[in-house]
């Protein structure tokens, strides 16, 4: 019964590994292209701010699926130096996680402050 557990949380935290692969790759390469296009296209080359939040939140799936996978692994793993890597990088990955979802937080919470300002003027 335990290799079957060990073989399917393998086979499990690859899948998942794979997805967030697959996730943050084509979170980077939308953001590739469409900050090169608005780069071209803007006049004074700045990049709209839309394209890092889109990645943005591409990265927030992508480290959340690797924490997942991460917390799968742990259920199996049978040495304490291995428990305490993974520990270590499921810490640095929930702290990254952290961050960017609080500066998106606040990035969204900064778009809509003028049009709530905006609105509360009107007659």
């Amino acid at each position: 019964m335990k290799e079957w557990l060990f073989i399917a949380t393998d086979y499990a935290v690859t899948l998942i590994n794979w997805a967030a692969l697959i996730v943050i790759v084509v979170g980077s390469v939308e953001a590739f292209f469409q900050g090169a296009r608005a780069m071209f296209a803007s006049a004074d080359g700045h990049v709209d701010p839309d394209v890092w939040l889109r990645l943005g939140r591409w990265l927030v799936a992508g480290l959340t699926f690797q924490l997942a996978a991460d917390i799968l692994e742990t259920a199996v793993t049978m040495s304490w130096e291995e428990v305490a890597r993974l520990a270590a990088i499921a810490a640095i990955r929930t702290f990254l996680n952290f961050f960017l979802e609080r500066d998106l937080g606040e990035v969204r919470r900064r778009r809509e402050e003028p049009a709530a300002d905006r609105s509360s003027f009107a007659p």
